[in-house]
C-alpha cells in the first residue's frame, strides 16, 4: 500500500495559528461542533482540499495527463504508471477530501441558517470544486447524504444526480443578495481571495460554466442551453488566480505535491520528464519546457525499466512556493475560448484563447505573445473547423496546467479527446510530438485509465458503496 505523506501548511496570513489549526485528522462524519466560528473553521477546509488535490490527485493526474513519469531510477509510483492502480492505493486522497468536506458542509448547512450568504457562497463554491473532482475520478459519489450525522453510510448519488446537483446548488447560491448577509465577514481566515466576494461569485459563475461544459459529449443540449444562458447574462467569469499561495520553503508549510514527493520522500528523482509534454514543448520551442524539466532526455511514457542512461533522463521541476490552483485565470479562459467557440459562433474566442496562453507563460516569466501572433506556434485557428479550435484551446489548457492541475488535463483528455491517441508508440519514427502514448509497461491491454477504482476504506465502511469498476471504465460524461 503506497502512502502519501499530506501535509497541510499553516498560512502566515493568520497570525494566530495553533498547531492543531490544520488537523484534519477527524472522523469525516463528524461535523464540528455548531459553536466553532467560521474564521477558525474555514481554513481547515480550504487546507484540506489543497492537500487531497494538490497532493494525491495532482500527483495520479500528472502522471495520466503524461507530463511526468516514474523514473527508471526508482519504483515508487509504478502502479499509477502502469495503469495498475488499485483498492489498497492512495487511500487518502478520498479521506482527506471528506474529511475537508465536512468542514465545508457544516459551514454552509450554518451559513445558510444564519443568511450569512457570504459564507454560504464561498462554500457552495468550495463543495462544488471538490465534489467535481471527486465525482470525474471515481463517477458515483456520496453528495447529498455526505457529511451528514444522520446517514453514517450515505448512499452514492449517481454521476449525472451530482452533476444537478451541484448546478442547483451553485444557482442558489448565486441568487442571493450578499448585500442582506449577516454575522462574520470573510477576510484572512479566507485563504483563496481574502473575502473579495466579487471574485468569489466571478469563481461561482465560471465554476458553473465548467460544470455545464464537462457535459457537452454526454449531454449536448443541457451544455447548450446551460452555457448559452450564462454568455447571454452577461455575467462577469473569474480573471484572477482562484489559488491558495500561503506556502513556505519549509518543513510540513510548503506546496503539497513538492512536500510530498520531495521533501518527505528525501529525493528528486522519482518522477521523470515524459516524452509527451516534453517532445511537444520542444517542438514547438517552447521557452516553458526548460521551466519544467531540468536538463536531460525524456522517458517514453512507462519505460521505467529502462536502464540505459539513467543519469541523463530529465528530472520533474517542482517547488515548494507553487500555489495551489482551484481554478486559474488561464483555465477560466480556456473556458470561456472554448464557450464562445463553440456556442456564441466564435466571436471572443481568439481573444480568450490569446489571453489564456499569454497568462500562463507571464506566470513563468515567459513572453507568450509570438506564440500567438500570425504564424507562431500558437496560432488560434481562426479560419479552422470548430474542431481545429477545440484542439488548440484543450491542447493548450493542458500545457498550461503543469504541474498541479494534470487531473484537470486528464478529465478534458477523456472529454474532447485531445491530445490525441498516438497509433504508434513513442520510440516509432512516425510519432507525433505530444500525443499521448500507452505505458510502454501498461497492464491493461492497451486501454487507456478512464476513472480511479474506489479506495478500500470506502468499500470496507459503507455498504453503500457500490460494486467496483475497472479504471478503463469511462465515466458518465466520457463518450470518446
Amino acid at each position: 500500500m503506497k502512502k502519501i505523506f499530506l501535509i497541510l501548511t499553516c498560512a502566515a496570513v493568520i497570525a494566530s495559528c495553533s498547531d492543531d489549526y490544520f488537523d484534519i485528522n477527524r472522523d469525516p462524519d463528524n461535523l464540528a461542533a455548531d459553536g466553532v466560528a467560521f474564521s477558525t473553521e474555514l481554513p481547515a477546509g480550504i487546507a484540506g482540499i489543497a492537500g487531497s488535490q494538490g497532493a494525491y490527485y495532482a500527483l495520479i493526474g500528472g502522471f495520466w495527463s503524461q507530463m511526468w513519469t516514474q523514473s527508471n531510477a526508482s519504483n515508487q509510483y509504478k502502479e499509477i504508471d502502469d495503469y495498475s492502480i488499485g483498492t489498497l492505493d492512495y487511500n487518502g486522497g478520498w479521506t482527506t477530501m471528506y474529511d475537508a468536506l465536512s468542514d465545508i458542509r457544516n459551514i454552509k448547512r450554518r451559513a445558510e441558517a444564519e443568511g450569512n450568504w457570504n459564507y454560504f457562497l464561498i462554500t457552495t463554491v468550495l463543495e462544488t470544486h471538490a465534489s467535481q473532482i471527486m465525482a470525474d475520478f471515481y463517477g458515483d459519489i456520496p453528495y447529498s447524504q455526505a457529511n451528514n450525522t444522520n446517514f453514517l453510510q450515505p448512499n452514492f448519488d449517481s454521476g449525472e444526480e451530482v452533476y444537478d446537483q451541484m448546478v442547483e446548488a451553485l444557482q442558489l447560491a448565486l441568487s442571493k443578495d450578499l448585500s442582506t448577509s449577516t454575522g462574520e465577514v470573510p477576510g484572512n481566515d479566507d485563504f483563496i481571495f481574502g473575502g473579495n466576494m466579487d471574485n468569489w461569485t466571478a469563481y461561482a459563475n465560471t465554476l458553473l460554466l465548467k460544470v455545464y461544459m464537462r457535459q457537452t459529449e454526454a449531454r449536448p443540449s443541457t451544455a447548450q442551453s446551460g452555457i448559452t444562458a450564462l454568455l447571454n447574462s452577461g455575467v462577469d467569469f473569474l480573471n484572477t488566480d482562484a489559488a491558495m499561495t500561503q506556502f513556505e520553503d519549509a518543513p510540513d508549510r510548503s506546496n503539497p505535491l513538492y512536500e510530498t514527493d520531495r521533501r518527505q520522500l528525501n529525493t528528486t528523482t522519482n518522477i521523470r520528464a515524459s516524452r509527451t509534454m516534453f517532445s511537444y514543448l520542444d517542438e514547438n520551442n517552447d521557452p516553458r519546457r526548460l521551466e519544467y524539466y531540468r536538463a536531460g532526455n525524456p522517458l517514453n511514457q512507462g519505460d521505467f525499466n529502462n536502464t540505459v542512461g539513467q543519469t541523463t533522463i530529465s528530472v520533474v521541476e517542482l517547488s515548494p512556493l507553487t500555489p495551489v490552483y482551484f481554478m486559474s485565470r488561464e483555465e477560466s479562459l480556456f473556458l470561456q475560448a472554448e464557450a464562445y467557440a463553440r456556442y456564441a459562433g466564435g466571436a471572443g474566442a481568439k481573444e480568450a484563447y490569446d489571453a489564456g496562453v499569454q497568462e500562463n507563460f507571464d506566470k513563468w516569466g515567459l513572453n507568450g505573445a509570438p506564440f500567438v501572433a500570425a504564424g507562431g506556434a500558437y496560432e488560434y485557428p481562426s479560419a479552422g473547423s470548430l474542431a481545429d479550435q477545440i484542439k488548440a484551446i484543450i491542447t493548450q489548457k493542458w500545457a498550461s496546467s503543469f504541474p498541479g492541475n494534470g487531473h484537470e488535463a486528464f478529465f478534458e483528455q477523456n472529454r474532447t479527446g485531445y491530445p490525441e491517441i498516438s497509433p504508434v508508440p513513442q520510440t516509432d519514427p512516425g510519432y507525433v510530438a505530444g500525443e499521448f502514448a500507452y505505458s510502454v509497461n501498461g497492464t491493461t491491454g492497451g486501454e487507456f485509465p478512464k476513472r480511479l477504482v474506489f479506495p478500500e476504506n470506502v468499500k470496507s465502511t459503507n455498504q453503500n458503496a457500490p460494486a467496483l469498476i475497472e479504471l478503463t471504465v469511462p465515466v458518465w460524461w466520457d463518450a470518446n
